[in-house]
């Protein structure tokens, strides 16, 4: 049985056509034998190695949900994860530092949860004063303990202060901002290590370094971030780049760009430069196979390429790309049944007499005939009708969706891709013609960021 505040978050998203942030193991199907497939990658990572999963899919197949689902998975084995959502404005491909930053931001494990950065850094330095402790019999009350913490915290952070010495002066600074009581140097010194950009010149100053992470400091950064991933116990790191099919709408320099930070990227984990990293990024089949996405850039697209001419069961998911499949309606039936199920009704037994697996099924059918028989299209709009059905039921005493449900699929609320098929024209039809987007300019005010839609 599930918790109400899991089922009623669960719910709250669906019903907004938002993909769930916790919960989703609850209705998750068709993804086994990936999960299978990438508990066998992370067993490499966790070995201090690095590695990247590509998934390609369609509108409709879930994407964003099989890589949330995959997060939440790696977060039960001990790994740290992160889902950043690339977009031109906000989270542009080449902007590493950017993308640093919001991976960063999006940091969560299973102990600490959201947002966990701050636990970590503070985990692990808790972790190399409590050795200085063991090993060298100070303790924290000794006048001596911040210097010897500080030494060890260099001895641990010696390989990579050799690329990047700002990390671990930064680090030092903290630590000792922290066991002084200035919080307020200590919060600047964290949110300049995490990425941000505005940081008053005397809190860097307490470091000895100056300016701002950059795109090849951040990368360094990312290194650095692992390193303390490892030594606080932790299996490794798990980054979701989420949607980068944006990148096909910048124009042709800007492109060049995106997919040069994805080459860099394969080339620092093929050099286990990145140990522990696992990346995870998702795309839609023209980002993988057209001129503006992956084959514009051949070294990266040859070392991602594969042949899924062959039946999709037997698809290799070992592969370092590996392919979503649509939905079907037995699986979108399924999907709505589990939904069903964990609703968090006051009237329990009114919805399961109400909204019965014939009134579900027919509900599918309708949807998906909306859609013009495209059930990949369908799964979105399916569950916000089906948690508007029984939000119905359960409010109304006398609302019977046998008798006053009416399916209506307004415009308005459809994504591009929705009202072509709704219109019968090819869905590609809604992203072909897009025209390329300049590149935003440096200094320019980012766009907010959007919470994904479940289609995804």
């Amino acid at each position: 049985m599930v918790v109400v505040p899991e089922s009623q978050a669960i719910v709250n998203a669906l019903r907004s056509g938002l993909v769930p942030n916790a919960g989703l193991d609850h209705f998750a199907t068709g993804l086994d034998a990936l999960v299978d497939a990438v508990n066998e990658d992370l067993d490499f990572v966790a070995g201090g190695k690095g590695l990247s999963k590509w998934i390609r899919g369609e509108y409709g197949t879930g994407k964003t949900f099989a890589a949330r689902y995959l997060c939440a998975k790696a977060r039960e084995r001990k790994f740290a994860t992160s889902e950043v959502q690339i977009s031109i404005n906000d989270t542009p491909l080449h902007h590493l530092e950017t993308v640093y930053r919001r991976l960063i931001e999006k940091l969560e494990t299973a102990a600490d949860g959201p947002n966990a950065f701050q636990a970590i850094v503070e985990g692990w330095l808790y972790q190399v004063g409590d050795e200085v402790v063991r090993l060298r019999g100070i303790n924290e009350d000794d006048p001596g303990f911040a210097d010897a913490t500080e030494q060890r915290l260099e001895d641990k952070l010696a390989d990579l202060s050799k690329r990047n010495p700002a990390f671990a002066q930064v680090l030092r600074a903290y630590h000792r901002a922290t066991h002084e009581g200035d919080f307020a140097t200590a919060q600047g010194l964290l949110a300049w290590i995490a990425g941000q950009p505005h940081t008053e010149r005397s809190v860097l100053k307490a470091a000895g370094t100056k300016g701002k992470v950059d795109g090849q400091a951040s990368l360094t950064f990312l290194a650095g971030l692992l390193q303390l991933l490892r030594q606080s116990g932790y299996a490794g790191l798990v980054v979701v780049l989420d949607e980068v099919e944006t990148v096909q709408r910048m124009n042709a320099q800007t492109r060049e760009k995106s997919l040069n930070a994805l080459r860099q990227l394969m080339d620092m984990l093929a050099n286990e430069e990145l140990p522990g990293l696992y990346l995870v990024i998702t795309g839609t089949r023209d980002f993988f196979e057209g001129y503006k996405g992956l084959k514009g850039l051949a070294p990266l697209y040859q070392r991602v390429q594969v042949n899924f001419s062959g039946e999709a069961r037997f698809d290799n998911l070992k592969a370092t790309q590996v392919r979503l499949m649509p939905f079907t309606d037995e699986r979108l039936l399924t999907v709505g049944l589990r939904i069903r199920d964990l609703y968090p009704a006051k009237n329990p037994a009114r919805i399961a007499e109400r909204v019965s697996d014939a009134f579900l099924r027919g509900l599918v059918a309708q949807v998906t005939a909306g859609f013009g028989g495209k059930v990949a299209l369908a799964p979105r709009m399916f569950l916000r009708e089906l948690i508007d059905v029984m939000d119905r039921v359960d409010i109304h005493e006398a609302y019977d969706p046998k008798d006053h449900h009416k399916l209506e699929l307004d415009d308005a609320k459809l994504t591009a891709e929705e009202l072509a098929a709704k219109h019968g024209r090819p869905v590609e039809v809604a992203t072909e013609d897009r025209a390329e987007a300049p590149e935003p300019s440096e200094g320019a005010e980012p766009a907010a960021p959007k919470r994904k839609r479940l289609d995804g």
